[in-house]
């Protein structure tokens, strides 16, 4: 993200002994890998994952259980018994990790490290989504089951590189440097996308990072509930130590710029006629025609919508084009809402936050869709997020209810608002490419 000036309050990533999979024990390193716990989220894809090899890492992430205090202590048990067996091994000294992803028109290079956690407003890391108490909870006490963390963080920032013309410097410029190595290890996953993983040890690299992060701030691009468990287990601490730092990978998106996609709504509960009936008069609602493919262009797709009157203007995504969300359920049709009554937005939606979060998608559905005309209770039984539009889509056809597709925010829009300090409605971005899980882990006796 932007600088913060010459100051030794900014980014402190460490180096730390890497937790990773013996290759020889395994039967590819492909095969053990998995996406971050939130986006597998159907029953199918989990399974998919537990079948590839039995030492997958989704059997620590998102471990079985008939409760969640057995779940937990089911993958700290896992975990340990991975380790004596040498599934997992310790590397030998630590280092930071150079990361690199690489496919579908994408370059995606950062630096994975031990972060330490700042101490509350001092703005080093920005968060910019609220979190939902329950998952938080459930990270913590699996966080601390396994001693463990188990997948890095995605956090963003933005070098001098585009501000002064100059070559790569600093955490770049090592970077770099280490991609021109063998790497420790070179995959390919089922989605096509390589991945490849360097060590940085060299005391004088080490400290190059460490003058150039040390000037920065960084938004939290993907995991904010991880964050928050970081903290929550920080405060448990009597002393300092491991528990003082989080694992996260950074990326600079002054060279390699993030995809922000959206995260879509399930509402289990809420039969589709039912919402349909209850947005009139209050949204124009009109019928467009499927696949999802065209469904989703007419969402995205502005083009067909008058103007908003003068001085009604919305900005749903950061962009000006007003809010919109796309309707479906088990049906097979879908049905695009836009155009709010701007008396009803004015009623509902909270004063006293910036226009750009007033007017973000996100915000009309959850205060003025959900809160008021549905009146859907805000819990894990009444709404589920799922970040493939075609998954939530399966959902709804085969269990009914409503999906509620949403767009993507701009980036830009996040960042300002970060900024501000003002949080958006939770689960409101989906930054990308993430990093695949299972790579490299960060354990806390080791540290």
């Amino acid at each position: 993200m932007s600088r913060t000036g010459p100051t030794r309050d900014g980014l402190r990533l460490s180096p730390f002994r890497g937790l990773r999979y013996a290759p020889e024990r395994v039967s590819s390193l492909a095969a053990v890998t998995s996406p971050p716990y939130d986006v597998v989220v159907r029953p199918d894809g989990l399974r998919h994952l537990e079948t590839a090899d039995p030492y997958n890492i989704v059997r620590l992430i998102l471990p079985h259980g008939d409760s969640p205090a057995v779940c937990h202590r089911r993958a700290g048990e896992t975990l340990r018994r991975w380790r004596a067996e040498g599934v997992l091994r310790a590397d030998p000294e630590p280092a930071l990790y150079v990361y690199e992803q690489y496919g579908e028109g994408l370059l995606q290079r950062g630096l994975i490290g031990a972060l330490r956690l700042s101490p509350p407003g001092d703005r080093v890391v920005l968060p910019h989504e609220d979190v939902m108490p329950d998952v938080v909870a459930d990270r913590t006490a699996l966080m601390r089951a396994t001693a463990a963390n188990l997948e890095p963080l995605l956090l963003t920032y933005r070098s001098d590189e585009t501000e002064d013309g100059h070559g790569p410097h600093g955490a770049t410029a090592v970077i770099e440097r280490a991609v021109r190595r063998t790497p420790l290890l070179t995959t390919t996953t089922e989605d096509g996308r390589r991945h490849r993983l360097w060590a940085v040890t060299d005391p004088a690299e080490l400290t190059e990072v460490d003058a150039d992060l040390g000037r920065r701030q960084a938004l939290i691009a993907d995991g904010h509930h991880r964050w928050a468990t970081y903290l929550r287990l920080r405060e448990e601490q009597p002393a300092p130590g491991p528990w003082d730092s989080g694992l996260v990978l950074l990326v600079d998106t002054a060279r390699h710029p993030l995809r922000v996609r959206a995260i879509h709504r399930l509402l289990p509960r809420l039969p589709l006629p039912e919402a349909l009936d209850a947005l009139r008069g209050a949204f124009r609602v009109r019928r467009v025609e499927g696949p999802l493919p065209n469904a989703l262009k007419a969402l995205n797709d502005p083009a067909d919508s008058p103007e908003p009157e003068s001085g009604t203007a919305r900005t749903g995504t950061g962009g000006g084009t007003g809010n919109a969300f796309l309707l479906t359920g088990g049906d097979g049709s879908f049905h695009l809402v836009d155009h709010p009554d701007p008396a009803l937005l004015a009623r509902t939606v909270p004063g006293g936050r910036p226009r750009a979060w007033r007017t973000l998608d996100a915000t009309v559905l959850h205060s003025v869709l959900l809160g008021r005309i549905w009146e859907v209770p805000d819990d894990p039984e009444h709404i589920r997020y799922i970040h493939d539009a075609a998954a939530a889509v399966e959902q709804v056809d085969r269990h009914g209810g409503t999906a509620v597709l949403m767009r993507p925010v701009r980036e830009e829009t996040v960042r300002q608002l970060a900024q501000q300090g003002v949080m958006m409605p939770r689960k409101s971005t989906s930054f990308g490419p993430k990093p695949a899980t299972g790579l490299v882990l960060r354990s806390l006796d080791t540290d």
